[in-house]
């Protein structure tokens, strides 16, 4: 595979069938990057005022006592799932694909029992580790009831996960939207009363109330889809979910060790520098994550399923790896510029004073977020090929490595030093995950990449030092020009990728949508 193979944007293509075979899939990567964007960007208007009321009524260690079960949860959560979610996502893409309602069926009906079964067996286990889990955390028991209650929530996340699969699989994108929204809204209600009235008390039944609430979102969607009515045995149920294993192995490799770092650098954080550290630093990852979260998010939502289906052409592969990436680096900057220019005010506006220390912390995690967004594109290669042995230990590696610069960060320099070796992790990542990639399909990063990059590295770069260096007004001011001048060129750039029809096509949908009494010229 030579550098010829891919395609840049701006290059000029062979016929006017490929020309426009590449606009429309730049339209659909923006198409589904907004959707889920849109979504997303709701669900974070209700999760701040959540976060803002729960800050204010929890303080620091609230927040990160919440943080910390969530962290226990999540972890849990995708150990007992076995990777079905993402396995069941592409057994049922192929199935709808391969035209067979009756595989469908079977795959789907497969789907459901086994979900339910996970998530009872997570529970129940969960619940009896209890003491175990709490002595791991935090070096005593004095939590092991609220874990063993806080359980229950592992079933409520297994069955919105298997729901969200069948969704998703279905590529029904507007529905796993939709759901999401609704469930942040009655997260949102139902869990503000919750802490008002019980305080720290309430803090075990609202992480219950919000993973019920969204199962709950995400059953009401998923009930729309419709597939015939099969009987299957449990050894036919066996069978299919045999497949959904084995492929789904492949995925829970990931999950776990990204949700086990995730869980023990809360650990170190809670042993080391205590439970409002812990609050500290969940403010700052749940920030980091806000803007750049509704990127990696679309990617799972419709750039696997379409790297899937063209995981044995190396040509393709690489194209639409380059395409997505562009599109992740162009949405991603404009957010990250504003970040680090305002994060003092964004902690203070999200949070609270309290939180102040975080804001160092959200300057460097969201470095390693920027990173993320341009790695994971070509992370996806590995499970779309099903390439299980280097996936595996790729995972192993880029995860270990990324703990261990981490958990050398907090020694030496606090709880800065966590975002510092969250970067490092990022930045080791990704050059790894290129050259995994490069020897496996011949990548090459495409010309307008490496132009992006050339713009964005060093206006982050300049950020960054202005929002250390320079007096609190005039790196605000800096930083505004820099942001606007820079997010005005990643407009320019999306604008000619997606060409003049596209852009007037989402013109006049929002023409349509607030109803302008004009049309443009």
């Amino acid at each position: 595979m030579n550098k010829s193979s891919v395609v840049p944007l701006g290059a000029p293509s062979p016929t006017v069938a490929s020309h426009d075979a590449e606009r429309h899939s730049y339209g659909q990567i923006v198409k589904s990057s907004t959707l889920i964007g849109g979504s997303t960007a709701i669900g974070i208007c209700f999760g701040i005022i959540r976060t803002k009321v729960l800050a204010m009524l929890l303080g620091p260690g609230g927040i990160g006592l919440m943080g910390v079960y969530n962290s226990i949860i999540d972890t849990a959560t995708v150990i007992s799932g076995m990777g079905i979610r993402s396995s069941g996502v592409r057994q049922i893409a192929h199935s709808v694909g391969s035209g067979d309602s009756s595989k469908v069926a079977k795959t789907v009906t497969a789907l459901r029992r086994i979900t339910i079964l996970l998530g009872i067996l997570g529970a129940a286990a969960t619940a009896l580790l209890s003491k175990f889990i709490c002595q791991l955390t935090f070096g005593n028991s004095q939590h092991v009831i609220a874990v063993a209650i806080v359980s229950s929530a592992i079933f409520f996340g297994a069955i919105s996960w298997g729901l969200s699969a069948l969704i998703q699989g279905m590529r029904r994108i507007g529905d796993l939207a939709r759901s999401s929204v609704y469930g942040a809204l009655f997260s949102t209600l139902v869990s503000i009363p919750i802490i008002y009235v019980f305080r720290e008390r309430g803090i075990v039944p609202c992480v219950i109330v919000v993973a019920a609430m969204s199962a709950l979102a995400t059953w009401w969607f998923a009930r729309k889809v419709q597939v015939d009515r099969i009987t299957m045995t449990m050894a036919d149920t066996w069978m299919e979910a045999r497949g959904l294993f084995a492929l789904g192995l492949i995925f829970m490799t990931s999950a776990v060790l990204t949700t086990a770092v995730a869980f023990l650098t809360r650990v170190i954080i809670v042993r080391r520098l205590g439970i409002d550290a812990a609050g500290f630093y969940q403010a700052a990852w749940t920030l980091s994550a806000i803007y750049v979260g509704f990127i990696l998010q679309a990617m799972g939502a419709d750039y696997f399923p379409r790297l899937s289906a063209v995981a044995k052409q190396p040509a393709d592969c690489n194209r639409l790896i380059n395409q997505q990436a562009e599109v992740g680096l162009l949405l991603a900057v404009p957010g990250v510029l504003a970040t680090l220019t305002f994060a003092q005010l964004v902690i203070h506006a999200f949070y609270s004073t309290k939180f102040a220390p975080a804001a160092e912390l959200l300057q460097w995690l969201i470095l390693g977020m920027m990173l993320r967004v341009v790695c994971w594109p070509m992370g996806f290669l590995l499970p779309a090929r099903s390439e299980r042995k280097i996936f595996f230990w790729t995972q192993i590696i880029m995860n270990v490595t990324q703990f261990g610069l981490i958990w050398l960060g907090v020694k030496l320099w606090g709880l800065a030093g966590i975002g510092m070796g969250f970067s490092a992790g990022e930045t080791f990542s990704c050059c790894m995950i290129y050259l995994v990639v490069r020897r496996m399909t011949g990548f090459s990063v495409s010309v307008s990449n490496i132009r992006h990059t050339m713009v964005a590295a060093p206006a982050i770069c300049l950020a960054f030092v202005m929002s250390r260096f320079v007096p609190g007004t005039t790196a605000i001011v800096l930083g505004c020009c820099l942001t606007i001048a820079v997010g005005g060129y990643c407009l320019m750039s999306m604008l000619t990728a997606l060409g003049p029809e596209k852009v007037h096509q989402y013109v006049e949908r929002l023409r349509n949508m607030f109803i302008i009494p004009f049309k443009p010229k």
